[in-house]
């Protein structure tokens, strides 16, 4: 896939009409093309001590931004037709589609990539999504195909073992110094 739209929502407090904040990375040729990070005045208008310490926006950070439907008049057109990757896509597109419900908008049925999508593109088949340890070998396998192996130290020489450690320091200690031993 080397077309689409990386998307995340925060949001002010338990409603998932409560977006304060979202972030839009647009890939085109497999390049990142644009970022779009704007804050939203979120509905309902507060915040929690929770939702806060995960993302620490406040009420004073929004208070004088624009509403969702604003916001989403000048992201829409440049996502169209792109499908959508999220960190959390069941969360994102809840999001999505509350404040369109939320704003009386038409929500354009947008294609969101999660987990068994990923796992199926990468050659696993995910046939237990959602059971925690079927999810979690998906990941596993994801990761072998996709993390590469750290670099392997280098063996330490024998003369390295042997270095003191007063031998490390020398070159710090000025020549007058070391004379005066």
């Amino acid at each position: 896939m080397k077309n689409f739209a990386a998307i995340d929502f925060e949001t002010a407090n338990g409603k998932r009409t409560s977006v304060c904040s979202v972030g839009v990375v647009i890939v085109k040729d497999g390049q990142i093309v644009n970022k779009i990070y704007r804050l939203i005045r979120p509905a309902p208008n507060y915040y929690t001590q929770w939702t806060t310490a995960i993302h620490g926006l406040t009420y004073d950070d929004t208070m004088e931004a624009e509403d969702f439907p604003d916001v989403w008049a000048e992201i829409k057109p440049l996502i169209d037709g792109l499908p959508l990757v999220a960190h959390n896509s069941p969360f994102d597109e809840g999001c999505l589609r509350a404040v369109h419900e939320l704003y009386d908008m038409t929500y354009p049925n947008y294609k969101f990539y999660q987990l068994h999508t990923v796992a199926e593109r990468c050659g696993y088949n995910l046939e237990n999504h959602h059971h925690a340890l079927a999810d979690a070998e998906a990941c596993a396998q994801i990761a072998l195909l996709i993390i590469p192996e750290p670099k392997k130290l280098k063996k330490a020489k024998k003369a390295d073992k042997d270095t003191h450690v007063g031998d490390l320091f020398a070159s710090f200690i000025p020549q007058a110094a070391k004379k005066n031993k």
